[in-house]
């Protein structure tokens, strides 16, 4: 199998060559997928993208795997890498086209002059039948989430996949690490959730660290960051034009009317790799 690998601010994925590989999503297990992504018995990456190449009048599909082998709705640097990967094989130019994705249809647009990729992320919603989370139906903002005798001020937020927003703490990898696992998992998020430790540092700038659901600890995160910058702007702290700040980098938020959404980032292209046979002859920890 061969893919070819990128990085959006240290979020890297492997995107799998479909001529090189006879194996179809449903042959993808997670097993596979989880072999493949390990940093030490595989080639290492935060997930796999397996995009259709054809272009259907400007609609391409793409189904998103994190690293733990599940499957993910919508990532936000997933989708800046594939639009990349398009632009790279001359699939398409620098018109918007579609990705259609299992959270929905998103509109991309890769720039040719400093290789950032816009990607129209569609509408963020605060309810909690929407996210999804458990209880009565309301706009989950400002919650109270106890973990392990711990009170938590929460926001939560979808914009295609779930979103779970830390308040005041003082944040740091360190945190992340140790509450991110708990949250994702956490009863109230019947589906797991993303989760974001949110800082805010003046109206136009929020810095955030990022646990992602299937993957863990996270440089970067297009998702987080439009959900994060939407919690921000929703509890009117912050304007509609937002830099989120990251472990790997920033990414620039833009924050419409009903909180559609657009993202601009850099995508690096790190090069082809070949995954050897030999590699999944072997015992892979479990």
């Amino acid at each position: 199998m061969k893919f070819q690998k990128y990085h959006c601010l240290g979020n890297d994925y492997l995107i799998l060559d479909p001529q090189s590989t006879e194996l179809t999503n449903k042959d993808i297990q997670p097993e596979l997928v989880r072999r493949i992504c390990d940093r030490n018995f595989g080639l290492g990456a935060d997930g796999i993208l397996v995009g259709d190449i054809k272009n259907n009048n400007g609609l391409f599909s793409l189904i998103i795997f994190n690293s733990d082998g599940s499957t993910a709705e919508k990532s936000g640097n997933g989708l800046r890498i594939f639009a990349r990967s398009l632009w790279d094989r001359k699939i398409i130019d620098n018109k918007a086209f579609k990705i259609k994705t299992l959270g929905g249809t998103v509109e991309a647009q890769v720039s040719s002059f400093d290789n950032n990729v816009n990607i129209e992320m569609g509408e963020v919603s605060f309810l909690s039948n929407k996210i999804p989370m458990t209880g009565e139906l309301r706009e989950v903002i400002n919650e109270t989430l106890e973990i392990n005798d711990e009170k938590l001020k929460i926001c939560a937020a979808n914009i295609g996949n779930p979103h779970c927003i830390v308040l005041d703490r003082n944040i740091s990898a360190a945190e992340t690490r140790r509450l991110g696992p708990l949250i994702e998992k956490h009863s109230k998020f019947p589906n797991k959730t993303n989760v974001q430790f949110l800082e805010v540092l003046n109206r136009n700038k929020i810095r955030i660290e990022i646990w992602e659901r299937g993957s863990g600890y996270t440089l970067a995160s297009g998702s987080s960051s439009c959900a994060a910058a939407s919690i921000a702007h929703k509890l009117g702290w912050c304007d509609k034009e937002i830099v989120v700040l990251m472990p790997g980098g920033e990414i620039h938020i833009h924050i419409r009317k009903k909180y559609n959404v657009s993202m601009k980032g850099p995508v690096t292209r790190i090069g082809e790799m070949e995954l050897d046979p030999e590699c999944l002859e072997n015992n892979f920890p479990k």
